[in-house]
């Protein structure tokens, strides 16, 4: 079973809002077996909506329309589902006789407009709201021939997942094939994207019923598994097959098989062997230290660090000789080994790392005049030595402080490897 979202709502197509119903649905869709194909959003015009309604009915066995059934002339999504259909609109008496209560217990009359919140689609089950005053509705309809199933659903985000887990939900449960949703996630750090896919294209295309899509994203390369079975045993079977298949040709370049943060894998990793973790990080801003915190239970493995931005600073907080800063400049091999060194004896961890670079907007100056916007160093010291990695990364000040992070918690895994 297919379904499309149709998100009705100009200011949904202006940089100030957000369509966060479709992803509540989409879960719940999921959650009954239902795979979401098409999220559409249309703004108030009824020539548009009714357009969006004829693509949607052509394409998806189930069609949920979320927002455009409030009492202002710009609430158009059950007019146009009337249009699509060919149906008529009939006044429901007994959500009129709701709606004057609703006013009447405020102590306020109830404008004319409101009325039209009365309109039911003909045919259609009125679901009733318990968190506002416009009732859903649900319809079972041929399309073109084929059995389609429509639901409106007011916009309102408290509103419509009240009304879908009170109302819809269990209508679907009853009416759908059993079929149960398996998922799996893997993930790769620092793989170009178009290298993933021409070593995992001609394993996964032999698995027609398992949806696979890859996601590139801040360093990082995820491939999404999902598979529909009627009962979940045999999606699971299915897709942990293929994620199987994967490994077995991806091997280490994969850090998480079930969708794990890198920085939650390499404390995991940490733990594992005994060992903790302290850096100091110049161009990062204690981006690393941020990333590594985010993870419940991290005080166990990450000791701490020290943002020395000021070349004074990586003096006093890891002991790295101001004669080498001089000569070398702060954004230099020299420089991150000393960091990584001078923090892991400071704080006692068994691995320090340190990072140094030049985040932008412009070049070097200084003692480090010269050297290009994007060349980051990061230094890992352990028991057996130091050694340092000399990275040219590209972008804006974000993107190179989020790769430095991002290559200084692979380094990490690869050598606790």
């Amino acid at each position: 079973m297919l379904a499309e979202i149709v998100a009705a709502g100009s200011e949904m197509l202006t940089p100030f809002r957000q369509d966060t119903n479709s992803l509540y649905l989409s879960a719940e869709l999921n959650d009954l077996g239902v795979q979401v194909a098409f999220k559409t959003i249309v703004g108030d015009s009824l020539a548009h909506l009714t357009g969006a309604a004829k693509n949607a009915l052509s394409r998806a066995d189930i069609v949920i329309f979320s927002g455009g059934l409030g009492p202002t002339e710009d609430d158009l999504t059950r007019e146009a589902v009337a249009a699509t259909l060919g149906l008529e609109l009939h006044r429901d008496n007994t959500i009129i006789t709701a709606l004057y209560k609703r006013f009447a217990a405020r102590r306020i009359p109830m404008p004319p407009n409101n009325a039209k919140q009365a309109d039911i689609l003909d045919g259609a089950t009125m679901l009733p709201n318990s968190q506002g005053s416009a009732p859903g509705q649900f319809l079972e309809v041929a399309y073109e021939g084929k059995r389609r199933i429509v639901i409106l659903l007011p916009g309102p985000p408290k509103e419509l997942k009240a009304l879908f887990a009170e109302e819809v939900k269990p209508r679907l449960a009853a009416i759908l094939p059993p079929a149960f949703l398996a998922r799996r996630e893997l993930r790769m750090a620092l793989i170009p994207e178009s290298t993933v896919d021409a070593r995992t294209a001609p394993i996964y295309q032999r698995y027609a019923a398992v949806e696979t899509t890859i996601l590139a994203t801040n360093g990082e390369i995820q491939l999404h598994f999902q598979c529909a079975k009627p009962t979940l045993a045999e999606a699971q079977a299915r897709v942990d097959a293929l994620a199987e298949e994967i490994e077995q040709e991806m091997q280490d370049d994969i850090f998480s098989s079930t969708g794990e943060a890198l920085e939650g894998v390499v404390l995991l990793m940490l733990g594992l062997r005994h060992l903790s973790l302290a850096t100091a990080e110049s161009c990062t801003g204690g981006l690393l230290a941020e990333r590594l915190t985010a993870i419940p239970g991290s005080s166990r493995y990450f000791l701490g660090g020290a943002v020395v931005y000021a070349d004074a600073l990586k003096t006093v907080f890891a002991d790295v000789p101001a004669a080498v800063i001089e000569r070398e400049g702060p954004v230099s091999e020299a420089v991150a080994s000393a960091l990584a060194a001078g923090i892991r004896a400071r704080t006692g961890a068994s691995i320090g790392i340190g990072i140094t670079g030049i985040a932008g907007p412009g070049g070097g100056t200084g003692a480090d005049a010269g050297k290009p916007l994007g060349l980051v160093y990061i230094g890992l010291a352990d028991a057996a030595g130091v050694r340092v990695r000399e990275l040219q990364l590209m972008g804006d000040r974000e993107r190179i402080r989020w790769w430095a992070t991002q290559h200084a918690l692979e380094i990490l895994r690869r050598h606790l490897l």
